[in-house]
C-alpha cells in the first residue's frame, strides 16, 4: 500500500509521524511540501479527504496568519487556499495519505489509524 507524507523535517509532529510510519515497516513517499508545495486541487483534496475545513488545515500559530489577516472569519475558503498556496508555511502538517485514508497527523499517532495492520508475526 502506497503511503505518502507531506513532511516538514523541522516539525516535531511531522518527524513523529514519519517515525511511526517507518516503525510500521513502511518507507513512505516523502513530499517536503515547503520545497514542493501541492497544487490547488491536491491541497483541496487532502483537506476534504481528511475531513477538515480549509481553515482547520491552516497553521494559525504561524505569524504570517495574523500578518495576512487570515483570522478574519468572513474570508472564503478560496481566499484561504490562495494564501496557503502562496505561502505553504501556512499549511498545517503533516498530512499522511494511505489506501486507508488521509489524516492531518496532529498528534502523530493519528497516522496509526490509516496504516495497514501489522502481521501477527512481525
Amino acid at each position: 500500500m502506497r503511503t505518502t507524507i507531506y513532511h516538514n523535517p523541522a516539525c516535531s509532529n511531522s518527524r513523529g509521524a514519519l517515525g511511526l510510519i517507518r516503525e510500521a515497516g513502511i518507507e513512505p513517499d516523502i513530499i517536503e511540501y515547503l520545497k514542493t508545495p501541492p497544487d490547488r486541487a491536491t491541497l483541496a483534496k487532502l483537506i476534504a479527504d481528511a475531513g477538515l475545513t480549509v481553515r482547520g488545515a491552516m497553521r494559525e500559530k504561524e505569524p504570517m496568519y495574523r500578518e495576512l489577516a487570515l483570522d478574519d472569519p468572513t474570508l472564503a475558503d478560496d481566499a484561504l487556499l490562495d494564501a496557503m498556496l502562496a505561502h505553504p508555511v501556512l499549511i498545517n502538517r503533516p498530512f499522511v495519505v494511505t489506501g486507508r485514508g488521509t489524516r492531518l497527523c496532529r498528534p502523530p499517532e493519528l497516522a496509526l489509524e490509516i496504516l495497514p495492520p501489522r502481521p501477527q508475526n512481525a
